[in-house]
């Protein structure tokens, strides 16, 4: 089952770049084995963090729309 993350990122009503960068920035402050949730209501995010999360070898957990949100779980992997 899913748990609690370790963190949450709140990205609703920021635009590109912005939530990658952010994103970017909350993965480099993370220790390996935890747990990030990005919310985002941009279109472009979800592809943007889903490319990011490759570029950097972590483990993308889950990705679920909920209306016009999107809430991504990333996992630091390394």
């Amino acid at each position: 089952m899913q748990t609690k993350p370790d963190r949450t990122l709140d990205c609703i009503g920021l635009y590109c770049p912005e939530p990658v960068f952010k994103t970017r920035l909350e993965i480099d402050e993370m220790k390996v084995g935890q747990t990030l949730e990005v919310l985002a209501d941009d279109p472009a995010a979800e592809e943007d963090i889903r490319s990011l999360v490759k570029h950097l070898e972590q483990e993308l957990v889950s990705v679920k729309k909920e209306g016009n949100v999107v809430r991504i779980t990333i996992k630091k992997v390394k």
